[in-house]
Protein backbone atom coordinates (compact mmCIF):
# COMPACT_ATOMS: atom_id res chain seq x y z
CA UNK A 1 0.00 0.00 0.00
CA UNK A 2 3.25 2.09 -0.30
CA UNK A 3 4.79 2.04 2.79
CA UNK A 4 6.74 -0.73 4.24
CA UNK A 5 6.18 -3.23 7.03
CA UNK A 6 8.33 -5.44 8.99
CA UNK A 7 6.30 -8.98 9.92
CA UNK A 8 7.56 -12.26 10.89
CA UNK A 9 8.32 -14.65 7.96
CA UNK A 10 5.62 -17.12 6.97
CA UNK A 11 2.81 -15.09 7.49
CA UNK A 12 0.15 -15.06 4.77
CA UNK A 13 -0.71 -11.81 3.47
CA UNK A 14 -3.81 -11.58 5.26
CA UNK A 15 -1.88 -11.99 8.42
CA UNK A 16 0.88 -10.09 8.04
CA UNK A 17 -1.66 -7.10 7.50
CA UNK A 18 -2.81 -7.85 10.34
CA UNK A 19 0.38 -7.88 12.17
CA UNK A 20 1.25 -4.76 10.89
CA UNK A 21 -1.99 -2.91 12.34
CA UNK A 22 -4.64 -2.96 9.91
CA UNK A 23 -8.23 -3.77 10.93
CA UNK A 24 -8.86 -5.34 7.51
CA UNK A 25 -13.01 -4.76 7.36
CA UNK A 26 -13.40 -4.66 3.57
CA UNK A 27 -11.03 -7.70 1.33
CA UNK A 28 -11.89 -10.06 3.81
CA UNK A 29 -14.48 -13.40 4.15
CA UNK A 30 -13.74 -16.99 4.24
CA UNK A 31 -9.89 -16.77 5.32
CA UNK A 32 -9.86 -20.54 3.58
CA UNK A 33 -9.30 -19.72 -0.10
CA UNK A 34 -13.02 -20.37 -1.23
CA UNK A 35 -14.82 -16.72 -1.14
CA UNK A 36 -12.91 -14.78 -3.80
CA UNK A 37 -12.95 -11.60 -1.56
CA UNK A 38 -9.24 -11.00 -0.57
CA UNK A 39 -8.10 -11.02 -4.16
CA UNK A 40 -3.77 -9.27 -4.49
CA UNK A 41 -1.84 -7.98 -6.16
CA UNK A 42 2.18 -7.75 -6.33
CA UNK A 43 5.44 -7.59 -7.56
CA UNK A 44 8.84 -9.00 -6.00
CA UNK A 45 11.37 -7.23 -5.95
CA UNK A 46 13.58 -7.32 -9.17
CA UNK A 47 10.75 -8.53 -11.42
CA UNK A 48 8.78 -6.95 -14.15
CA UNK A 49 5.95 -9.41 -13.36
CA UNK A 50 2.51 -8.03 -12.29
CA UNK A 51 1.56 -11.21 -10.36
CA UNK A 52 -1.88 -12.14 -8.37
CA UNK A 53 -3.12 -14.00 -5.38
CA UNK A 54 -5.47 -14.51 -2.35
CA UNK A 55 -4.09 -13.00 0.58
CA UNK A 56 -5.62 -15.74 2.92
CA UNK A 57 -3.28 -18.13 0.96
CA UNK A 58 -0.39 -16.27 -0.25
CA UNK A 59 2.98 -15.76 1.67
CA UNK A 60 4.98 -12.86 2.58
CA UNK A 61 8.38 -11.97 0.90
CA UNK A 62 10.76 -9.95 1.34
CA UNK A 63 10.46 -6.96 -0.30
CA UNK A 64 6.96 -7.52 -1.67
CA UNK A 65 5.28 -4.76 -2.75
CA UNK A 66 1.31 -5.23 -2.58
CA UNK A 67 -2.23 -4.09 -2.55
CA UNK A 68 -5.73 -5.88 -2.28
CA UNK A 69 -8.45 -5.39 -4.41
CA UNK A 70 -11.25 -6.58 -2.74
CA UNK A 71 -13.93 -5.71 -5.22
CA UNK A 72 -14.42 -5.60 -8.89
CA UNK A 73 -17.08 -3.19 -10.27
CA UNK A 74 -19.52 -5.23 -13.01
CA UNK A 75 -23.07 -4.81 -13.75
CA UNK A 76 -24.84 -8.22 -13.07
CA UNK A 77 -27.57 -8.59 -16.22
CA UNK A 78 -31.73 -9.70 -14.60
CA UNK A 79 -32.34 -12.87 -15.93
CA UNK A 80 -35.12 -15.70 -15.81
CA UNK A 81 -33.69 -18.66 -15.69
CA UNK A 82 -36.76 -20.22 -16.79
CA UNK A 83 -36.85 -18.32 -19.95
CA UNK A 84 -33.17 -19.36 -20.94
CA UNK A 85 -32.32 -22.08 -23.02
CA UNK A 86 -28.84 -23.80 -22.57
CA UNK A 87 -26.66 -22.32 -25.31
CA UNK A 88 -24.40 -19.73 -26.74
CA UNK A 89 -27.34 -17.97 -27.95
CA UNK A 90 -29.19 -17.22 -24.12
CA UNK A 91 -25.66 -16.63 -22.73
CA UNK A 92 -24.15 -14.36 -25.14
CA UNK A 93 -27.23 -11.86 -25.47
CA UNK A 94 -27.01 -11.70 -21.83
CA UNK A 95 -23.14 -10.92 -22.09
CA UNK A 96 -22.35 -10.05 -25.79
CA UNK A 97 -18.86 -9.10 -24.42
CA UNK A 98 -17.81 -12.71 -24.75
CA UNK A 99 -17.89 -12.50 -28.51
CA UNK A 100 -14.91 -9.80 -28.19
CA UNK A 101 -12.46 -12.83 -26.71
CA UNK A 102 -9.20 -12.84 -28.62
CA UNK A 103 -7.96 -15.31 -26.97
CA UNK A 104 -5.37 -13.89 -25.60
CA UNK A 105 -5.24 -16.54 -22.33
CA UNK A 106 -4.72 -13.49 -20.32
CA UNK A 107 -7.57 -14.05 -17.76
CA UNK A 108 -6.39 -17.85 -17.32
CA UNK A 109 -2.73 -15.95 -16.04
CA UNK A 110 -4.16 -14.07 -13.37
CA UNK A 111 -6.72 -17.24 -11.88
CA UNK A 112 -5.05 -18.04 -8.22
CA UNK A 113 -7.32 -21.08 -8.91
CA UNK A 114 -5.34 -22.54 -11.79
CA UNK A 115 -8.63 -22.72 -13.65
CA UNK A 116 -8.61 -22.63 -18.08
CA UNK A 117 -10.52 -19.63 -17.84
CA UNK A 118 -9.96 -19.15 -21.46
CA UNK A 119 -11.13 -22.64 -22.71
CA UNK A 120 -14.10 -21.82 -20.68
CA UNK A 121 -15.35 -18.79 -22.53
CA UNK A 122 -14.11 -20.32 -25.71
CA UNK A 123 -16.54 -23.38 -24.93
CA UNK A 124 -19.09 -20.89 -24.07
CA UNK A 125 -19.12 -19.65 -27.61
CA UNK A 126 -19.00 -22.56 -29.30
CA UNK A 127 -21.86 -23.63 -27.22
CA UNK A 128 -20.37 -26.38 -24.94
CA UNK A 129 -21.77 -25.09 -21.61
CA UNK A 130 -21.33 -28.55 -19.93
CA UNK A 131 -17.83 -28.14 -20.55
CA UNK A 132 -17.29 -24.57 -19.39
CA UNK A 133 -19.48 -25.03 -16.42
CA UNK A 134 -17.19 -27.62 -15.47
CA UNK A 135 -13.97 -26.00 -16.39
CA UNK A 136 -15.23 -23.37 -14.37
CA UNK A 137 -16.63 -25.22 -11.20
CA UNK A 138 -14.17 -23.88 -8.71
CA UNK A 139 -14.12 -20.00 -9.59
CA UNK A 140 -14.68 -17.88 -5.98
CA UNK A 141 -15.10 -14.74 -7.76
CA UNK A 142 -12.58 -12.98 -6.77
CA UNK A 143 -12.58 -11.00 -10.27
CA UNK A 144 -8.99 -10.71 -11.35
CA UNK A 145 -9.70 -12.36 -14.56
CA UNK A 146 -12.05 -9.50 -15.26
CA UNK A 147 -9.87 -6.49 -14.40
CA UNK A 148 -7.10 -8.04 -16.58
CA UNK A 149 -9.47 -9.05 -19.57
CA UNK A 150 -8.68 -6.79 -22.72
CA UNK A 151 -12.17 -7.84 -23.96
CA UNK A 152 -14.12 -6.83 -20.46
CA UNK A 153 -15.74 -9.61 -20.03
CA UNK A 154 -17.52 -10.00 -16.64
CA UNK A 155 -16.30 -13.53 -15.86
CA UNK A 156 -18.22 -13.83 -12.33
CA UNK A 157 -21.83 -13.34 -13.58
CA UNK A 158 -21.00 -15.09 -16.92
CA UNK A 159 -20.00 -18.35 -15.30
CA UNK A 160 -22.71 -18.43 -12.33
CA UNK A 161 -25.13 -17.90 -15.34
CA UNK A 162 -23.33 -21.08 -17.18
CA UNK A 163 -23.14 -23.04 -14.13
CA UNK A 164 -26.94 -22.32 -13.42
CA UNK A 165 -27.86 -23.47 -16.89
CA UNK A 166 -25.74 -26.80 -16.51
CA UNK A 167 -27.63 -27.45 -13.19
CA UNK A 168 -31.03 -26.61 -14.29
CA UNK A 169 -31.00 -27.94 -17.92
CA UNK A 170 -27.65 -30.50 -18.57
CA UNK A 171 -26.51 -32.22 -15.12
CA UNK A 172 -28.27 -35.76 -14.92
CA UNK A 173 -30.85 -35.62 -11.85
CA UNK A 174 -29.92 -37.41 -8.94
CA UNK A 175 -32.53 -40.53 -8.83
CA UNK A 176 -32.10 -41.19 -5.07
CA UNK A 177 -33.14 -37.18 -4.80
CA UNK A 178 -35.68 -37.60 -6.91
CA UNK A 179 -37.35 -40.61 -4.63
CA UNK A 180 -36.62 -39.28 -1.39
CA UNK A 181 -38.65 -35.72 -2.76
CA UNK A 182 -41.34 -37.99 -3.86
CA UNK A 183 -41.51 -39.65 -0.30
CA UNK A 184 -41.63 -36.16 1.11
CA UNK A 185 -44.78 -34.91 -0.78
CA UNK A 186 -46.66 -38.19 -0.42
CA UNK A 187 -46.58 -37.83 3.47
CA UNK A 188 -44.13 -40.78 4.64
CA UNK A 189 -42.52 -38.98 7.00
CA UNK A 190 -45.39 -36.78 8.42
CA UNK A 191 -46.38 -39.19 11.28
CA UNK A 192 -42.53 -39.39 12.58
CA UNK A 193 -42.64 -35.58 12.11
CA UNK A 194 -45.14 -34.76 13.75
CA UNK A 195 -43.75 -37.19 17.02
CA UNK A 196 -40.71 -35.14 17.20
CA UNK A 197 -42.05 -31.53 17.27
CA UNK A 198 -44.20 -32.82 20.10
CA UNK A 199 -41.42 -34.17 22.42
CA UNK A 200 -40.37 -32.81 25.06
CA UNK A 201 -36.82 -30.67 24.73
CA UNK A 202 -35.12 -33.13 27.11
CA UNK A 203 -36.11 -36.22 25.61
CA UNK A 204 -35.01 -34.69 21.94
CA UNK A 205 -31.68 -34.13 23.82
CA UNK A 206 -31.12 -37.96 24.85
CA UNK A 207 -32.49 -38.77 21.36
CA UNK A 208 -29.94 -37.02 19.81
CA UNK A 209 -26.92 -37.71 21.89
CA UNK A 210 -27.82 -41.92 21.55
CA UNK A 211 -27.78 -40.88 17.68
CA UNK A 212 -24.46 -39.83 18.44
CA UNK A 213 -22.84 -42.42 20.42
CA UNK A 214 -24.38 -44.88 17.33
CA UNK A 215 -22.63 -43.39 14.78
CA UNK A 216 -19.45 -42.82 16.72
Amino acid sequence: MGRAYEVPEGLTIMKALEYAGFRLIRGVGCRGGFCGACATAYRLPGEYKLRIGLACQTVVQDGMHLVILPYSPMEKPRYNIEELEPDAGSVIELFPEVTRCVACNTCTKACPQGLEVMDAVQAIIRGDIAKAANLIFDCISCGLCSLRCPAEIRHIHLFQLVRRLYGKYLLPKAKHLEIRVKEIEEGKYEEELEKLMKMPLEELKKLYSEREIEKA
